[in-house]
């Protein structure tokens, strides 16, 4: 199927205004070479919708939209505990069963579950929320630190900002990394976190460090990605031994040094990949591989596909 266009995110009576506002930001239509989106917040009956701050959001569009979406977004709600209508259900299924993209935000993933969409997949949600839902669908493997769980045209996401990484996945995925990173930066937020990173952390992800040493070490390891970086030379600038480095990098960014170069890596060689025509044994080269073959092998297992099939469908060179 094509990248996903038309956006649809189920707003209920008690909707979160923390995730209607994301996914509005992420998909509103930018030009300048982005994708025009076609987003709309949709309820059971257009009308007033009142927040989970009290709030009230004019949503002009009913469920009709809801099943005609590409990509369907259910979002966090106040009373999450009591499923939504079975019109609403109905809507769930009836766009999954045509093929469309379904994602749960936070508590969102309640009513993916209570469509039976989550039966015998992974998935996750808010933190607090999760041994909740394991109870409620034993069917599902819950994964509660995870940030998002991608289970293919399922996608669910944890709770209040991880929404952002949560969409942000979806359109490095079905749209690529240009355009991800472009609507990361116009936003301000992290290009790319995976979604195996811990939900909640100690300090923030390396992008926003607080750690000073870490931070320096960190943006000089970006200028310096065409070289071998292994993690002892990071430690080394980062004035501590590797064991203490490794342990202070897990508990600020949630992950491995090995990971998040690995991630840095494959992330700027897709940029490479659809921005400029350069061959990819030169990409390799760029971002830190030895050759164009271990890029391939890294391509295909992270990625499921090789360099030049990436870049073929995502490329971006006029």
């Amino acid at each position: 199927m094509p990248p996903f266009v038309t956006v649809a995110a189920y707003a209920p009576h008690g909707v979160g205004m923390l995730g209607a506002g994301i996914v509005s930001e992420v998909f509103d239509a930018r030009g300048q070479g982005l994708p025009a989106f076609d987003f709309a917040l949709c309820t059971d009956r257009p009308g007033e919708v009142r927040t989970d701050v009290g709030l009230p959001l004019l949503v002009s569009h009913g469920l009709e939209r809801l099943a005609a979406a590409d990509l369907v977004i259910a979002l966090p709600w106040a009373r999450f505990r009591t499923p939504p209508a079975p019109a609403v259900l109905e809507a769930l299924v009836a766009a999954h069963a045509r093929g469309a993209l379904v994602a749960g935000h936070c508590v969102g993933a309640f009513a993916l579950g209570a469509a039976g969409l989550l039966d015998g997949l992974r998935a996750t949600t808010h933190w607090r929320f999760a041994a909740l839902l394991a109870e409620r669908h034993p069917e599902v493997t819950v994964e509660p630190d995870a940030l998002y769980v991608d289970e293919g045209r399922v996608i669910t996401g944890a709770g209040a900002a991880a929404g952002f990484d949560l969409c942000l996945h979806l359109l490095r995925r079905e749209h690529g990394a240009a355009t991800a990173n472009a609507i990361a930066r116009d936003l301000v937020l992290p290009s790319h976190r995976d979604g195996g990173q811990a939900q909640y952390l100690a300090t923030p992800v390396p992008e926003d460090c607080r750690d000073e040493r870490l931070a320096d070490v960190l943006a000089w390891a970006r200028e310096h990605l065409h070289e071998p970086l292994p993690v002892a030379e990071l430690a080394s600038r980062a004035l501590m031994s590797r064991r203490s480095f490794a342990r202070r990098f897990s508990a600020a960014t949630g992950t491995t040094p090995h990971a998040w170069l690995l991630g840095l890596r494959l992330s700027r060689a897709e940029e490479l990949l659809e921005t400029t025509d350069l061959p990819v044994e030169e990409v390799a080269r760029l971002v830190g591989y030895g050759s164009a073959a271990v890029l391939r092998a890294q391509f295909v297992r992270r990625r499921g596909v090789p360099p030049r099939v990436y870049r073929r469908s995502f490329t971006r060179v006029t």
